[in-house]
Formats: C-alpha cells, sequence, structure tokens
C-alpha cells in the first residue's frame, strides 16, 4: 500500500485527535549524529516496521542525514533522470525522483495506524501539517499544492506564480505500519538537485532554510520539529539508533 501527498488532497479529513494514539504511549525520537548509507537506513525501516506490526518495537521517529544520492520512487520515469553524478537507489515509497545529501533533514516515520485512526489521508495531512508549523516556526510560509507533492513556498522574487519546493512527502505503508516520510531543505547544495527533475515537475524550482534567508542549524530544526510533531501525533520519548540499526542487521 503506497500513499503520497499528491493522492491526498488536504481537505480530505479534518485531522482533530485522530492521529494521537488513545493510550498515550510515546514515539521513540532518534537522531544519527552522522551520515546513515541509504541501503542501511532502507533495511533498518523494513526491520523496525515490521517488528511494530507485531507488537515487538515501539513506533520511532529518524532523523538523519545521507551522503548524496537519489531515490526512485514508485512513479519514477527513466528520462527524469538527468545525471549519473550520485549513485540511484529504489525506495519503494510513493512519488518519483528526489534528492538526499548533506544539509538536508530527512525524518522517517515509523507509525502504527491501527493506533491513530487507520487513515492513510489524515496521516498525509498530519505530516504536511509538521513541516507546515516548522517552517512557520523559522518566519517561513510553507503551503499544500493540490496536486503536487511535498511543502512549497511562494518566490515572487523570481516572477509572478513563481514558488518552490522546500521538502518532499512520500511514504509506504505496510500491515498499517508506515516508513519513509519527509526530507526537509535545511542547508543542502541545491545544485544537486539538477541531476534530475524533481518528484517530476520541471516547471518550478526548489529552495531550503539557507535559499530564503534564514541560516539555523540542524539541531534548532531538530528542536522545533520534535515540538511540531507532538502537536500532531502526541508524545515522544528520546532513543538511540543502536537498537534501530542492530535489529536491522540480525535480521
Amino acid at each position: 500500500m503506497v500513499m503520497e501527498a499528491l493522492t491526498a488532497p488536504a481537505e480530505a479529513c479534518e485531522i482533530g485527535n485522530k492521529l494521537v494514539r488513545a493510550d498515550g504511549r510515546p514515539v521513540q525520537w532518534i537522531i544519527s549524529p552522522d551520515p546513515v548509507p541509504y541501503p542501511v537506513a532502507l533495511e533498518a525501516m523494513r526491520a523496525r516496521a515490521a517488528a511494530i506490526a507485531a507488537g515487538e518495537a515501539e513506533e520511532a521517529i529518524w532523523l538523519l542525514e545521507h551522503p548524496p544520492l537519489y531515490t526512485a520512487g514508485t512513479s519514477a520515469v527513466p528520462e527524469d533522470l538527468l545525471s549519473d553524478r550520485f549513485p540511484v537507489y529504489e525506495a519503494g515509497r510513493g512519488g518519483q525522483y528526489t534528492y538526499h545529501g548533506p544539509g538536508q533533514r530527512v525524518a522517517y516515520v515509523m507509525l502504527d495506524l491501527t493506533q491513530r485512526g487507520r487513515d492513510i489521508r489524515c496521516l498525509v495531512k498530519g505530516l504536511e501539517s509538521w513541516v507546515i508549523d516548522t517552517l512557520a516556526a523559522h518566519n517561513i510560509s510553507g503551503e499544500r499544492r493540490e496536486g503536487r507533492i511535498g511543502v512549497w513556498v511562494q518566490r515572487p522574487d523570481k516572477g509572478a506564480l513563481k514558488e518552490d519546493k522546500i521538502a518532499a512527502i512520500g511514504v509506504r505503508v505496510s500491515k498499517w505500519v508506515t516508513f519513509h516520510g519527509i526530507s526537509l531543505n535545511v542547508m543542502p547544495d541545491l545544485r544537486h538537485y539538477d541531476g534530475i527533475v524533481p518528484c517530476g515537475i520541471s516547471d518550478q524550482g526548489v529552495t531550503s532554510f539557507e535559499d530564503l534567508g534564514q541560516l539555523v542549524s540542524m539541531p534548532e530544526v531538530d528542536s522545533v520539529l520534535r515540538a511540531a510533531f507532538e502537536k500532531q501525533f502526541g508524545p515522544t520519548s528520546a532513543a538511540t539508533e543502536e537498537s534501530l540499526v542492530a535489529r536491522a542487521s540480525m535480521a
């Protein structure tokens, strides 16, 4: 089961407390201090999602950065890959091609939707709201766009009707447990996007906190992300990456 913002209109639901667990159990909040290779992250996510579905592990949010790379979603078309300058990985999530690299905060979301309303459209709306609230705390106005994946920022300085994408959203759901998640551009090298048509959209650009004149550190963004996540999804508790990666190595 694959879901992405493109097929989940913002008006599809009113979130309310629907995405908050009734039992109040916290989500483990994990931050990796060093870049994580994509295959390692993918295997760790899959193993954790399977363990959550089996009732053997807690839900988790995993914040990390990757080395420079491109990923292909289930809707990717070959002509949108313009360069092989970085490795390309099949992601298995919804969406098309995207870029990951240093300076971009990736948040992998492993949540049990059997405890959160079993409504994928509301999940996607919640993820969008999470990003939009995080941006608002940094004086950036992020917006949804019907028919386009991600969170967008108007760029009148570039011309009438111009806007840039600052965050991508793509999730996969298996046995009602989510994995993959969001990527938020804090201070990546935006030239690295030149090797793809990001999410299949060629008539708009990409931006970042830094590009918009907001110079913030990754820990500062992480702190706001956590507060904004708890607003939408409920409490979190700090955890380390060791248990997550160790489980994947034993799978």
